[in-house]
């Protein structure tokens, strides 16, 4: 059984950033976590392309995959989201057994994001696309909504930093990782617009959305990514 290859090491990567993220973001460095997370989706997209061109045995590597996944985007968003929602508390001068207690259910991110990866690998019907979010897309919207907050885009930042918000994150997304709702993909079966209409469109979108909303475009993006999945099964029906 081969641990060391190509495919490996770039899980690994993704598992070494995402751990490094949640030191960062207990430790309050709340701004270098959004490049954690960068680093973490590149390996990630990366390590399934080179596990396909090198014919590299699925065994461990998937195995593996997933461990890394239930870290970088299980563990990882739900701590982000626990370290605004602790923050918010210490401000209404809480006591800090208080604070640990109305900021755990961020946690509740993790659990339904192991449920996520564990289905997701029993699921014969995810060949070619997805049912339910897939977590590197829950973490690209935690990771957005934590760069809106840092740079107070669209001056969002006092809303984001509510208990009301960050809650129906958490309870959004959870829904969302486990929902028997079809999701496309990108992988583009060719280049051509024929076939890949809704990933040509989505990416095109996106596009327009970073040149007008900057980083505020990054959890925008995902919501769109929700709606036009849903909008495409109900055409496809």
């Amino acid at each position: 059984m081969q641990l060391f290859n190509i495919p490996n090491f770039l899980t690994l990567i993704n598992l070494f950033s995402g751990c490094l993220a949640i030191v960062f973001a207990f430790n309050f460095h709340l701004d270098w976590v959004p490049f954690c997370i960068a680093i973490s989706l590149i390996a990630d997209f990366f390590d399934g392309m080179a596990a396909r061109a090198l014919k590299t045995p699925q065994g461990i590597g998937k195995e593996l995959d997933s461990l890394a996944d239930v870290v970088s985007f299980g563990v990882l968003p739900s701590v982000v989201i626990y370290q605004l929602l602790f923050q918010y508390w210490e401000t209404v001068n809480m006591q800090e057994s208080s604070n640990f207690a109305l900021s755990s259910p961020a946690f509740i991110i993790a659990i339904f994001a192991a449920l996520r990866l564990a289905k997701f690998n029993l699921d014969q019907r995810q060949v070619s696309g997805f049912i339910g979010l897939a977590t590197p897309a829950a973490t690209i919207f935690v990771a957005g909504v934590l760069l809106v907050f840092l740079n107070n885009s669209l001056e969002l930042s006092e809303v984001i930093f509510k208990p009301f918000t960050l809650y129906g994150i958490i309870a959004v997304l959870c829904f969302l990782m486990i929902a028997e709702i079809p999701m496309f993909s990108f992988k583009l079966k060719s280049f051509g617009w024929k076939g890949n209409e809704i990933q040509f469109t989505f990416l095109l979108l996106v596009a327009v959305l970073i040149v007008t909303l900057k980083f505020a475009a990054v959890p925008l993006s995902v919501l769109l990514y929700v709606l036009l999945s849903i909008i495409q099964t109900f055409i496809k029906k």
